[in-house]
């Protein structure tokens, strides 16, 4: 019984110092000038979904708000860096603070994605935050 005891107080320890040792996640919130429509949130989050370096480069989970143009993402600091997210951001055409999207992956954007000296954004009496409904 002695023997148990002890081989789970072990155990509780060696968990305890494994989980210290564990990077605290953190948050960064990045503004996106090119990030105003549901069809951008949806094509960037296809983007982080599918491009394996960004979920194995410890990309946690995000939060798109469409209204302030800007995306929250939770990242691991000992696989990824805020500037690797916006080099994300970047590739996937989008503006990410001051850094510009890629021009090869900017010209893959619907107009609606574009900067709003471009054209893009939104349009006069036509909100593109929110998903049209479709019947």
């Amino acid at each position: 019984m002695k023997q148990i005891v002890l081989l789970f107080g072990l155990i509780w320890l060696g968990l305890g110092t494994a989980s210290a040792q564990q990077p605290k996640a953190e948050w960064v919130t990045i503004k996106s000038a090119n990030l105003k429509c549901w069809e951008c949130k949806d094509r960037l989050e296809k983007y982080l979904l599918l491009e394996k370096d960004n979920t194995e480069a410890g990309i946690l989970q995000w939060k798109i708000n469409l209204l302030q143009g800007e995306i929250k993402v939770q990242f691991l600091p000992d696989r990824a860096s805020a500037d690797g997210i916006r080099t994300a951001l970047n590739n996937a055409g989008f503006d990410a603070d001051n850094s510009k999207a890629t021009e090869e992956a900017y010209k893959k954007l619907p107009p609606a994605c574009k900067r709003a000296e471009d054209g893009g954004g939104p349009q006069n009496r036509k909100p593109c935050h929110v998903k049209p409904y479709v019947d």
